[in-house]
């Protein structure tokens, strides 16, 4: 009887392909099977040998190429054949990745699987921003939400946002709206400042701020795509390009 391979749930990190951790290069250059997400950056995917067989299950708004169930059963189906499978997701697979739901599934079909973990997408993208999600004068506390989600206006996010809290929303891009109709109705001020970072730690990232009142606006009129995310708190208004800004900030 073959022996049975391992999936391996590896973070892609935030695009830049410098920012892989070690093993999950490794990984990379071994695998022969390797199933990603459509955000993974092709300069990650270039990474795999050669030879290596690439499946995408790229997932879109309301359009998923392969359905969760059928990339829980591949995974399975390929390891049990005796393949080694590389599952790449862009940040890191436990932080809305769905990582948790395909180990489950290996577990319970009694195939061995290995997490990789990846820099998030919130902390790539917030470091090539330069933007701290704690500072001790303005955050001590970082929560991480889904903006696309089923039953957003029914979640609860009271406290999540204000003063001292930094709040990261993933895939919020589509429903900027609501998300900020929410905040304010949960009293977080109309003027709270807030950073929308695009293609994070990518050449073609952009950073761009401004109060949560006009977060739709912004979205819109900059015309904001996914890879997306969006930071809301005082950290964001104390970015510094340069440490001579700082210092001059500090001076004045």
């Amino acid at each position: 009887m073959e022996q049975a391979g391992t999936v391996y749930l590896v973070g892609a990190g935030p695009g830049d392909p410098e920012l892989l951790t070690l093993r999950a290069a490794r990984l990379l250059g071994a695998a022969s099977l390797l199933v990603h997400d459509g955000l993974v950056d092709p300069a990650i995917l270039a990474l795999a040998r050669p030879d290596a067989t690439l499946v995408s299950v790229a997932k879109q708004r309301a359009r998923h190429t392969m359905p969760q169930n059928e990339i829980n059963a591949l995974l399975v189906r390929e390891a049990r054949a005796g393949r080694d499978v590389v599952r790449l997701k862009g940040g890191d697979p436990f932080i809305f990745g769905r990582g948790g739901e395909e180990a489950e599934a290996c577990h319970a079909a009694g195939v061995a699987v290995e997490i990789v973990p990846g820099i998030s997408a919130a902390n790539g993208a917030a470091a090539a921003a330069q933007i701290a999600l704690t500072h001790r004068d303005a955050a001590s506390v970082v929560s991480f939400v889904a903006g696309q989600c089923k039953g957003l206006a029914d979640q609860d996010w009271a406290g999540l946002a204000g003063k001292g809290r930094t709040l990261v929303i993933y895939m919020g891009v589509k429903t900027a709206p609501q998300i900020a109709e929410k905040l304010m109705a949960d009293g977080l001020a109309p003027d709270m400042p807030l950073a929308v970072i695009e293609n994070g730690a990518r050449p073609e990232m952009r950073v761009l701020r401004g109060p949560l009142a006009a977060l739709p606006d912004l979205v819109e009129a900059e015309r904001v795509v996914s890879p997306a995310l969006i930071v809301i708190g005082e950290v964001t208004a104390r970015n510094y390009a340069t440490l001579a800004e700082f210092a001059r900030e500090k001076a004045a």
